[in-house]
């Protein structure tokens, strides 16, 4: 199933990327309940509007320490959407959240089907850098191997993806956040999680930080990030993590399917698979920047 087709035409059909996973929504059947209206209600404060204020950790785990105005700072600060709203779909419809989500980032994700699972990784990333004005840190390979540099569209270059891809000039100089926007929008379209899981690095479950991603790469393949961690005395690690899907839709903070007492909280202690509500990971999968 291809991830998405765009004004362009893509690299080729044999590159398609797609986030089309393993474990399906059932339809508008439900599968499970919210996580106030359930188990691990106590970690919740509805009120709350980022992730940090709105989830507490489960009795004996703190959250780890993280250097202010880092990125696992800027993920842990996400904003998010009041409690109970849905996650919208790019030609705004709502997605269920029974047994998937519990909460959702507040981002704006346009009206075409562009920010699906590893986009949505990939904004994230992005916007820190830009908010940082480190423009010359957003870059991003295509799937042919092109890296698509914001530097350059600043400079007024834009990018034809046919072939290897190449840069030529048409704009005049310009750092608009709607300059960034597009930039971002035709890395959605080249790349995913084929291509970003070539430019990450393995990394083990007793490094795992903040930031770091579950990702599959290939046709389907998904890619989910961590966003927060906890840990308790005896250095076992919780973790929350975020995910889009397909076709384009916001952020959402996902509910864990095994273990409802955790309410948004996951654990991998004693096993090597990651379930999550609509894909299945195995620690081979987790990476780092």
């Amino acid at each position: 199933m291809m991830k998405k087709i765009i004004i362009m035409m893509l690299i080729s059909m044999s590159l398609s990327i797609s986030c089309n996973g393993e474990v399906k929504e059932s339809g508008n059947g439900k599968s499970g309940t919210s996580v106030q209206e359930e188990k691990g209600k106590g970690y919740v404060s509805p009120e709350g509007m980022t992730i940090e204020s709105r989830y507490g950790v489960p009795s004996g785990y703190e959250r780890v320490q993280v250097e202010a105005g880092s990125f696992e700072d800027f993920l842990r600060k996400q904003k998010l959407k009041p409690y109970g709203e849905k996650a919208l779909y790019f030609d705004g419809r709502e997605k269920r959240s029974e047994g998937i989500y519990d909460s959702v980032i507040d981002v704006q994700i346009g009206d075409r089907d562009l920010h699906q699972c590893a986009d949505a990784i990939m904004l994230l990333r992005a916007e820190y850098f830009y908010q940082k004005k480190e423009y010359d840190k957003i870059n991003f390979n295509f799937v042919s191997g092109f890296n698509a540099q914001y530097s350059k569209w600043m400079q007024g270059y834009r990018i034809n993806p046919n072939g290897k891809g190449s840069y030529y000039k048409k704009a005049a100089p310009s750092n608009t956040y709607k300059d960034f926007r597009n930039f971002m929008n035709i890395v959605f379209g080249y790349a995913g999680t084929l291509s970003m899981e070539k430019e990450m690095k393995p990394q083990s479950l007793d490094n795992m930080k903040i930031g770091d991603v579950f990702i599959r790469g290939g046709s389907p393949g998904h890619a989910i990030i961590i966003v927060d961690m906890a840990e308790n005395e005896k250095g076992e690690k919780i973790f929350m993590l975020a995910q889009s899907y397909m076709p384009a839709q916001q952020t959402q903070i996902l509910i864990n399917p095994n273990d409802r007492d955790m309410g948004v909280w996951y654990s991998l202690k004693g096993t090597d698979v990651l379930n999550t509500p609509e894909w299945r990971f195995g620690v081979e999968n987790l990476k780092k920047f």
